[in-house]
């Protein structure tokens, strides 16, 4: 299966793209499926996922929960597979929320110059179930690959998203894994036996989606 793991929709505040683009903008690219999520809101949840039943498309219903250490923001973390929306706090708070939802965990985007975590996450590797290790709005390769020799050096499972905030980005970067359905994706990424895969987006369109809505 390919899925792409961090798609954002219009309910984030910030994203060009409906939950019926998102869905035809992964059939079109030969998704298997998408993750939703939003940041800190699951608004989008109910659309993404009818849409994708019409089409085909698995939907994991997640969220990017922007999240706090000793009461200062440091960076978002990644809930899948979630059963109802988790509230913005503190990181430790966050990741025993989506645990007692019995949802998995990830690192987005770790390194980013300016949206990376911004502390010494080092003691989050027993806590988290993924590391986003190849998101296609990075500037650069260079933070994709600090991102996988963490992963690595940690043996966490390896995950790939494009971070869409428009249609055209839509499948840039996905997670793959020898899986038949989304049970058996989840599996996959528990056992660390996921691989990421894509190319980065353009920036030009990354920067007019996000800041003029163009669409």
């Amino acid at each position: 299966m390919k899925v792409d793991m961090h798609i954002h929709t219009v309910y984030s505040g910030d994203s060009t793209c409906k939950p019926s683009e998102v869905i035809e903008a992964a059939k079109r690219r030969g998704l298997d499926g998408i993750a939703v999520t939003d940041h800190s809101t699951t608004k989008g949840w109910k659309e993404t996922l009818a849409e994708g039943k019409k089409k085909g498309i698995a939907v994991i219903l997640g969220e990017e929960i922007e999240v706090k250490y000793e009461g200062r923001i440091v960076g978002e973390v990644l809930g899948y597979f979630l059963n109802e929306e988790v509230e913005k706090g503190e990181v430790y708070c966050v990741l025993d929320e989506i645990k007692r939802q019995e949802g998995l965990a990830a690192l987005p985007h770790p390194f980013c110059f300016y949206r990376g975590m911004r502390m010494d996450f080092e003691e989050l590797a027993g806590r988290i179930q993924a590391v986003e290790v190849f998101n296609a709005g990075m500037y650069f390769n260079y933070h994709n690959n600090k991102a996988l020799n963490f992963a690595r050096k940690h043996s966490i499972a390896e995950i790939g998203g494009s971070d869409a905030h428009s249609e055209e980005e839509v499948g840039n970067a996905y997670t793959y894994a020898d899986a038949a359905d989304m049970k058996e994706f989840r599996r996959a990424i528990e056992k660390g036996k996921t691989k990421a895969e894509g190319r980065l987006s353009s920036h030009v369109r990354r920067f007019l989606s996000k800041h003029f809505n163009f669409g």
